[in-house]
């Protein structure tokens, strides 16, 4: 999945979605907002820095070394 199509952002914002929903209805202190907010984005990041590791090493075509 490339970093820059439209189905990779489908993706991210149907993962901003459901981290933003689980954190906002089940939490019930005064800043639920803000909570969710970056609960929400630090998913977003996460999944992105994931998704640029697996491109990088999926076009790898060095096998794997053996250092013994």
């Amino acid at each position: 999945m490339e970093l820059k199509s439209v189905k990779f952002l489908v993706v991210l914002v149907i993962t901003f979605v459901i981290v933003f929903l689980m954190n906002y209805i089940g939490n019930t202190q005064s800043d639920k907002l803000q909570r969710a907010l970056l609960n929400g984005l630090g998913g977003m990041v996460g999944l992105t820095i994931g998704m640029m590791i697996y491109n990088r090493s999926k076009n790898d075509q060095s096998g794997p070394q053996h250092f013994d």
